[in-house]
């Protein structure tokens, strides 16, 4: 017979309710609004968001990463292992209670990652600190944009439920939009990385990261069974003229006939 979930822990957000569900012994989940946020038995590609980026970064002096998205800490452990001990990490979680549970019921899920010395916690929206970082880190001596003044981060790592897959705001997006990767670029120093995971591929956030910029690559971790998406963009020192890439952006993905991104299906609440 299967066990039923057992509720740890809850609390009202705007988005639902949010709890921490455990069954047996060693199965977690965080559910919002009865959907999967986060789930402790199936993580390999939010891990593999965290090492793909923070490999390609390690070897710089005191590397700095912001992490968009907590969970259940998978992804912040990840980058902790890859990255050098003189790195830095700032945590962008939008919900507190996430947070203390990670320090209290889900501590040792992560190996104590969140009481890592390299970490910083920052409560808030991470389009936010992304925002931030582009108004600090992308003017130049005299106080104008410059495409090359470096940005604040070495790897920027949005791992977020939803991930591109917004019909409904496709290019204008806060996080994927069009306007929102042009901020994450100015947020990034020269050859700095994006990160992104995504429930599946999407040509429409392909086609904008190229218009914003990124040289880009898809990866499908592991083998078998849901395989997510994962996009490592780089940043280039150059400097870019929006609308025509764009518009080659956009004429590229209509030949290849992606275009059109595919419905968004919600993951069902655990039984």
């Amino acid at each position: 017979m299967t066990r039923p979930w057992q509720t740890l822990a809850s609390a009202d957000t705007p988005e639902g309710r949010l709890e921490l569900r455990r069954r047996g012994e060693h199965e977690l989940v965080i559910t919002i609004g009865g959907r999967v946020l986060m789930n402790g038995a199936a993580h390999r590609s939010e891990s593999a968001l965290a090492e793909l980026a923070c490999r390609t970064i390690a070897r710089r002096p005191r590397p700095r990463v912001l992490l968009g998205g907590l969970g259940l800490g998978y992804t912040l452990r990840a980058a902790l292992d890859a990255l050098p001990r003189q790195a830095s990490v700032t945590v962008a979680e939008i919900e507190p209670v996430i947070v203390e549970w990670c320090r209290g019921p889900l501590a040792e899920l992560a190996g104590g990652a969140i009481a890592d010395p390299r970490v910083a916690i920052e409560i808030g929206d991470v389009a936010a600190a992304i925002a931030r970082a582009a108004t600090t880190g992308a003017a130049g001596a005299t106080g104008a944009a410059d495409a090359t003044a470096p940005g604040a981060f070495d790897a920027i790592l949005l791992d977020l439920y939803e991930g591109p897959r917004t019909p409904a705001q496709g290019r204008d997006d806060p996080l994927y939009g069009r306007a929102a990767l042009a901020r994450t670029r100015a947020a990034l120093r020269p050859g700095g990385v994006l990160a992104v995971w995504s429930e599946d591929p999407d040509a429409a956030f392909e086609a904008r990261l190229t218009a914003a910029g990124f040289a880009w690559e898809r990866h499908r971790p592991g083998r078998g069974g849901a395989r997510h998406a994962v996009y490592l963009a780089s940043r280039s020192s150059a400097a870019v003229d929006p609308a025509s890439r764009v518009n080659a952006a956009l004429r590229q993905t209509s030949r290849a006939g992606r275009g059109r991104p595919a419905r968004r299906r919600p993951r069902p609440g655990p039984t």
